[in-house]
């Protein structure tokens, strides 16, 4: 397979997803310790993540997490971020939503 033929395979499988209303990007393990979910099993533990929130973008995944096999970060149109846990079987075992300070000040 050629180089151009590989590029166009990704960016085909990109707008499919895109068109589902629900994408992921390059998602990276959090730390040294917990590395990224990488191949075929990205691509199968995002879909089962996206299902379970009904949608968003995956922003970051871990393989080996300390809750589950799998964890899939998503984060929601709205900005929310939801940590689904998956077994190695890719089904959903819990999830969580995500409550980080964003660094942002209310209004006083």
């Amino acid at each position: 397979m050629t180089k151009r033929n590989k590029i166009m395979i990704v960016g085909a499988s990109v707008l499919a997803l895109g068109a589902g209303g629900a994408s992921y990007a390059i998602a990276t393990g959090d730390d040294e310790n917990t590395p990224p979910i990488k191949g075929a099993a990205l691509d199968h533990a995002s879909a089962a993540a996206l299902r379970s929130t009904g949608g968003g973008r995956v922003t970051e995944t871990e393989v080996g997490d300390e809750e589950s096999y799998y964890e899939v970060e998503v984060t929601k149109g709205d900005g929310s971020q939801v940590d689904v846990q998956l077994d190695r079987g890719f089904d959903v075992v819990g999830s969580s939503a995500d409550h980080e300070e964003s660094g942002e000040q209310g209004d006083d």
